[in-house]
């Protein structure tokens, strides 16, 4: 069923046509974009799991060359690096890589058009560059460390914007921020200046960047979907009136 629902949500992507779902818009705008590229030209209907996709090209939304191997098989190798990175166990990183090479779920959730891979892509890189970050402490302002940051911040908006419960990997990464703040505060070589220093990067990295990056999903959301469809009732005459095909399109509405 599920595969049904993100499938007509992709289908919208590229009729661009307007929608209302209860999940942000990456993980479907990427989903439309893996059907977009693949050839596919948004006509199947979606109706009903089970309906056979005939001459429908769906495989660049179910095989998903775009976004499967790359949550797939980046997932494994930043999971593996996590592994390295916290335990520094070589054996440890090659039984987690085994374990989710051969796990049911992650191979079945790869074989259909969910958000599930998509998400465990952004939540693992939001952990992996959390712990990369954490790993520069020892050198901070530099050019790693800034990138680590910054890469965290973008896996933070990536998981958000792919569905709500992304929220618990921002949690973890801002308990993290906190217990380091705090620890810097402690640090009694350390100044106000370069404690102030430190806490201005996070808020840039870690607070702006992921709630710009977050509001610039909805923005090219809004952009690309510019005819009415399905989800025009839930908002108003106003915006109503700027959907293609809608009857009010054009309309001079009060406010």
């Amino acid at each position: 069923w599920d595969e049904t629902h993100f499938g007509k949500m992709g289908s919208y992507y590229i009729n661009r046509t307007f929608f209302f779902d209860v999940h942000p818009p990456l993980g479907k705008m990427l989903i439309g974009l893996a059907g977009y590229l693949s050839g596919y030209d948004g006509t199947f209907p979606f109706q009903k799991p089970g309906d056979r996709y005939e001459q429908h090209n769906y495989m660049g939304m179910r095989g998903v060359r775009l976004y499967r191997l790359v949550s797939n098989w980046l997932s494994l190798l930043c999971f593996s690096v996590q592994m390295l990175e916290l335990s520094k166990s070589l054996p440890a990183a090659l039984l987690t890589a085994c374990v989710l090479i051969f796990d049911t779920g992650c191979i079945t959730l790869s074989q259909y058009i969910l958000l599930d891979p998509i998400l465990m892509f952004f939540l693992m890189g939001a952990v992996l560059s959390m712990v990369k970050s954490n790993s520069c402490a020892d050198r901070p302002f530099s050019a790693s460390w800034w990138f680590w940051l910054s890469l965290t911040g973008v896996n933070l908006a990536g998981a958000t914007g792919v569905k709500f419960v992304g929220l618990f990997v921002v949690l973890l990464v801002g308990l993290n921020t906190i217990y380091d703040l705090w620890d810097l505060l402690g640090n009694l070589s350390l100044s106000l200046v370069m404690f102030g220093k430190h806490l201005l990067a996070r808020v840039l990295c870690l607070i702006l960047l992921p709630l710009a990056l977050y509001t610039a999903m909805f923005a090219v959301h809004f952009t690309v979907l510019n005819k009415s469809g399905p989800g025009d009732g839930f908002f108003s005459s106003a915006f109503q009136s700027q959907l293609i095909g809608n009857n009010l399109h054009n309309v001079s509405v009060p406010e």
